[in-house]
């Protein structure tokens, strides 16, 4: 319980703080959802104040969920210590008079890194690529600077509006460090498919190579056009990244002692593949993914070096952001929407269609549209289409 009081005085000074500053605002209810997380909703609203539009992040309190609870304090806590042009800006804090719930209050962005890559038919340039790479390091780099980690780069936390501009969101699982002085950490941090494999093997004592190796992830996935590492499970995650990062050396393994070594050390080591794998990136490209995917932390280097690497100095140079490409709004959550209507699509599809279709098309089909069966025999196998 005692973690529990800590953060709801943190909201209550948070609250009491945005108060005092006047930056409550007032926003019109006809808002719409434009976004899903574990512990809250994220809607799109119009501050009748200002008259812009705004992001509402809403987490409800009428249960107390501790962990709601926990989220919520640490990303007010965090943001109230960062102010950087790549990082998301909160904009005030707003109570419900109808429901027991807070709203934290971001600025409006059109985009997300991940909803822009999944659109039908797009594809990013170079310069757009090294645009949105060099944003995300300096963003990186200030949060590591002022002491936070951030602990889940994806592609949905990395939201892009019209003019370009790349700005780090979604602080929830963000924590305070002290290089100098270490303090055990979770593991159970960073969405799976950017999870570093120290954390996979359970590292309790972690800095800031958390993040970079996630960035690694992000910039092979913005050239590959997909996630490079889709595990569905810890074990298998951790298998896909020894097959293409190799395994560590026997002296990683010795002087590491973390805790999950002896259960997922590989019988036989893993050669490391990268640049075979991603042949046909570019060489600049290729070696500042090798330095992020470092198998060894150690080796990783750090945000401000990354910045400072050969991928962002030879042509076609980084992009300015106002020259990038405009888009219609297009998020994570818009395309799962994309998907889910084109699952229902595909299982509401007349087979009566589809039948004639393969009549049409199908020199072998012999079809029978009474029964809704396609009796076709193509020269490789059979292709039956049943209701």
């Amino acid at each position: 319980m005692r973690y529990g009081i800590y953060n709801l005085e943190v909201i209550h000074a948070a609250i009491q703080m945005a108060k005092e500053e006047g930056i409550f605002v007032s926003l019109d209810l006809a808002s719409f959802e434009i976004g899903q997380g574990t512990y809250s909703n994220v809607y799109r609203a119009r501050d009748l104040d200002q008259r812009k539009i705004v992001v509402l992040k809403k987490v409800r309190f009428d249960n107390l969920e501790q962990e709601s609870v926990r989220f919520m304090a640490r990303e007010i806590h965090v943001l109230h210590r960062l102010d950087h042009p790549n990082i998301i800006k909160l904009e005030g804090l707003v109570t419900s008079r109808m429901s027991c719930s807070l709203y934290l209050v971001f600025e409006y962005m059109e985009h997300d890194l991940e909803g822009l890559a999944s659109h039908p038919g797009l594809k990013f340039t170079e310069p757009q690529v090294k645009c949105y790479m060099q944003q995300l390091l300096r963003g990186l780099d200030h949060c590591h600077s002022r002491g936070v980690l951030y602990r889940d780069i994806k592609g949905s936390n990395l939201l892009i509006d019209n003019s370009g501009i790349l700005k780090i969101a979604d602080f929830g699982l963000a924590s305070f460090f002290d290089p100098h002085q270490i303090q055990p950490l979770t593991s159970i941090v960073v969405t799976l498919w950017y999870r570093p494999p120290e954390l996979l093997l359970g590292a309790t004592y972690y800095g800031t190579v958390v993040d970079l190796w996630s960035t690694g992830c992000i910039l092979a996935e913005l050239y590959a056009g997909k996630p490079i590492m889709p595990g569905r499970t810890e074990v298998e995650q951790l298998h896909k990244i020894f097959k293409l990062c190799g395994s560590p050396s026997e002296d990683y393994w010795r002087k590491s002692k973390l805790p999950h070594a002896t259960i997922f050390k590989p019988q036989q080591p893993y050669r490391r593949c990268v640049a075979e794998t991603f042949k046909d990136f570019p060489t600049p490209a290729l070696g500042l993914m090798e330095t992020l995917l470092s198998i060894d932390p150690a080796d990783c280097g750090s945000a401000a070096s990354a910045f400072k690497s050969e991928f962002f100095t030879v042509k076609p140079l980084p992009g300015d952001p106002s020259s990038l490409p405009k888009y219609p709004p297009s998020k994570e959550f818009d395309a799962k929407v994309r998907d889910e209507e084109a699952r229902r699509d595909d299982e509401n599809a007349s087979p009566k269609a589809a039948l004639e279709f393969l009549a049409k098309h199908c020199q072998w089909a012999v079809v029978t549209l009474g029964s809704n069966r396609c009796l076709a025999k193509c020269g490789r196998e059979m292709c039956p289409v049943e209701n």
